[in-house]
């Protein structure tokens, strides 16, 4: 076991975890930032997908002695009120159908748009490439990314 402090959105955390837990467990069950989901266990599918420094990457795999001083955010971080422009596209194209992929989904195209703002229909489908919907809404996902990206 080791202490461990983390910036998890804006806000300062310590936890005393074996150095090879993955973050998503981390943050589900040692933090209680449940918006996080558990996929596949194997980085395949997108629905643990987090922020370190603004990159989005599978937290299944990203052990917390990989995090160092990097900054994390969350779904739970994204906006305090769930007013990020891509939550209000999500709601305005009825994006979510099971909704569990939901957060990975808007957390690697919240990276996206950091990076491109205005993504071409290209961008989009190589950055969402690995973002598994098993209810099949990828059509829906493009365009709430669209409108999101002319907030």
């Amino acid at each position: 076991m080791a202490i461990f402090n983390l910036k998890i959105n804006k806000k300062e955390y310590k936890v005393d975890v074996d150095p090879s837990t993955p973050m998503l467990w981390v943050l589900r069950d040692h933090l209680n930032l449940v918006g996080t989901k558990f996929g596949c266990g194997i980085a395949q599918c997108g629905a643990c997908t987090i922020h370190l420094n603004g990159e989005a990457v599978r937290s299944c795999i990203t052990f917390i002695s990989e995090v160092g001083v990097k900054e994390i955010t969350t779904i739970e971080g994204l906006s305090e009120n769930g007013d990020h422009p891509l939550q209000m596209a999500w709601i305005e194209h009825d994006v979510p159908q099971c909704g569990y992929c939901q957060s990975g989904q808007i957390m690697t195209a919240a990276a996206l748009l950091k990076k491109n703002p205005h993504p071409s229909d290209t961008d989009i489908e190589e950055a969402m490439n690995g973002n598994i919907c098993r209810c099949g809404t990828y059509t829906r996902i493009k365009k709430a990314i669209k409108t999101a990206s002319h907030s």
